[in-house]
């Protein structure tokens, strides 16, 4: 309903046997870019503001460019890369491919944000490409530590300085084999091919990474042809991996790689917490732990919204999300099915629809079902009015007219997740009562999303929260503000004690209240004035999540529960800085 910018997706395809062999089985010079064009479009819905790739050609001859690159920005940016890219010129004879689509989490936007991210050197071992599905939560103490070894950073932002930081941890690297080389007698080019069969990835990687809070899938390849992908020690952000003799493969989501490469579930592997991918300029591979893993915190919501919902897994999951509802939702109608249509808003929560469906036909009962709700395009701003704004606003959405019986059914809708609530207010809740529903619920297959994320999300600030707005009209109602400013003060003594010590503190604001206080609440908060139909919440509840993904126990967004030190320190920083705002005002 409320499209959230979110983590990133990667794609890396390296090929294992020469050109002539993809020539001559497969008819075409483009093989590895026609799977990386593949494998990116199947991930379109993880990043619609940019898009990136690059390539390394292995066999360029010295005086020519081996390492290629190719960005841009918009929804249209994957099509329009491959449009441009010139025939010839050393694309089609590359062996190593990376792709990578962007949506901003820091608000930073502009062609200079888009991975992947090169480091150039004229030795080809030193030159570095870069890209990843991450936020890093201690970006603040890794630029210092930089600074601190004399280096000076372009451009302060979590891409650019791990670029530089893994680069210099590259190059320490490429001196170590240099050094090996000449106490072995080598000299001029036998140097170069030492260094470049004898890098360690491994070696870079450990000292690189170890310094990092956060949750990420770091993906990297060289101008000699090192090649890497790895996963956050948390598990946080997803990663998965196929090899067979041919190529080798990386992507943000299974089920990209089984349509990729038309492969059963069981051959794509995924990469495990502070495991890496390690493939070697001659094309072996391994598997090597670089971080040792942490408490796993694979994210649910994952499950619940971002990845595609083709995945065996997920489908199952998602429908199981829905299936859990089935009995609040009868509560909510008081039973009476009869008078209920059930229906969802497009398109992410069709599956827990189904769900949901099963769960009332499995009790015997027969149940109607409509497409109540339609997503228009989305209505160009021309309008600098800002009624006239809100009113194109309140139009994102049409509904299925005689779709129910007027001031007899009850409308059951359900989506996967509510955040903000504004086009709830503004668009949904308006556009639904000119059916006249006797009742509206409102259905999440999510619990209450209360705190931000900090691992690759762009959710919202702690005051967008519908939930958090809805705890502190609660609060204000019933005379609790002393709890706001004992948390505020909570929060900074949390600040000045080790990162590592710091405990959420905002927490402490929902303890007062029920779920059901606070649905209720949502429900007055989000419902329009001038709405006839009374309005009612069903979430989802925190064991009904863990019990349908149970192999994805990263729930912070819902209990405020984070799995790294850094996540605990923002979020405390976020409700001092919204206090203080209030103050201020």
């Amino acid at each position: 309903m409320e499209e959230l910018k979110h983590e990133c997706g990667v794609a890396l395809v390296r090929l294992l046997k020469p050109q002539s062999y993809y020539e001559q089985k497969y008819g075409t010079q483009s093989y590895g870019l026609n799977k990386l064009y593949l494998m990116m479009e199947k991930q379109h819905n993880r990043g619609q503001e940019g898009a990136g790739i690059a390539c390394v050609n292995m066999d360029a001859p010295v005086g020519t460019e081996y390492m290629f690159r190719e960005r841009a920005q918009g929804k249209d940016a994957i099509s329009e890369i491959f449009e441009r890219l010139p025939y010839g010129g050393g694309w089609e004879g590359a062996q190593l491919f990376m792709g990578h689509l962007r949506y901003s989490t820091t608000g930073k936007s502009g062609i200079q944000y888009v991975h992947p991210f090169l480091r150039r050197n004229n030795w080809r071992a030193k030159n570095l490409c870069l890209c990843g599905n991450f936020n890093m939560t201690n970006i603040d103490e890794v630029f210092d530590k930089i600074v601190q070894q004399g280096q000076s950073p372009r451009v302060y932002s979590d891409s650019y300085i791990t670029l530089e930081w893994m680069g210099h941890r590259l190059d320490r690297e490429v001196e170590r084999c240099f050094v090996e080389a000449k106490e072995q007698g080598l000299e001029h080019t036998d140097i170069t091919r030492y260094i470049e069969d004898h890098v360690q990835m491994a070696n870079v990687l450990r000292t690189t990474m170890a310094d990092y809070d956060g949750g990420y899938v770091m993906c990297g390849m060289t101008g000699s042809g090192e090649m890497f992908a790895m996963r956050d020690p948390w598990g946080i952000r997803p990663a998965f991996w196929y090899k067979d003799d041919e190529v080798i493969a990386v992507a943000s989501e299974r089920a990209v790689l089984q349509t990729t490469f038309d492969l059963p579930v069981e051959d794509v592997q995924e990469l495990s917490a502070g495991q890496a991918l390690i493939v070697h300029k001659d094309g072996t591979s391994r598997l090597e732990q670089i971080i040792e893993h942490k408490a796993y915190n694979a994210c649910s919501f994952e499950r619940i919204y971002f990845s595609r919902g083709n995945d065996y897994d997920i489908y199952h999951e998602r429908k199981q999300l829905g299936q859990q509802l089935t009995e609040p939702i009868l509560k909510a109608i008081d039973g009476d099915t009869e008078h209920t249509v059930f229906s969802f808003i497009p398109n992410t929560a069709e599956v827990a629809f189904y769900g949901m469906m099963e769960g009332l036909h499995s009790k015997g009962l027969s149940v109607r079902s409509e497409k109540v709700a339609w997503k228009d395009i989305k209505l160009r701003t021309f309008i600098t009015e800002a009624g006239s704004r809100n009113d194109l606003a309140s139009h994102v959405y049409d509904i299925t007219y005689g779709s129910l019986r007027p001031y007899e059914d009850n409308l059951v809708i359900i989506d996967d997740s509510i955040v903000r609530g504004t086009t709830l207010k503004e668009s949904i809740f308006k556009i639904l009562d000119r059916l006249h529903p006797k009742k509206i619920v409102m259905v999440s297959s999510s619990p209450q999303i209360r705190y931000p994320d900090y691992y690759g999300i762009d959710m919202a600030r702690l005051e967008e929260f519908c939930a958090f707005r809805a705890a502190i009209a609660l609060i204000e109602e019933r005379g609790m503000w002393q709890l706001v400013n004992d948390t505020h003060e909570a929060c900074r003594t949390e600040l000045q004690k080790n990162k590592a010590e710091q405990r959420n503190c905002v927490c402490a604001l929902y303890k007062p209240f029920t779920v059901e206080d606070i649905n209720r609440k949502m429900a007055e908060m989000l419902r329009p004035a001038d709405m006839q139909a009374p309005v009612e919440f069903v979430f989802q509840t925190i064991e009904g999540l863990h019990a349908a993904c149970p192999n994805h126990p990263g729930d912070w967004y819902f209990t405020g529960c984070y799995p790294t030190p850094g996540g605990n320190k923002l979020v405390n920083e976020a409700f001092i800085k919204y206090v203080e705002a209030i103050n201020h005002r």
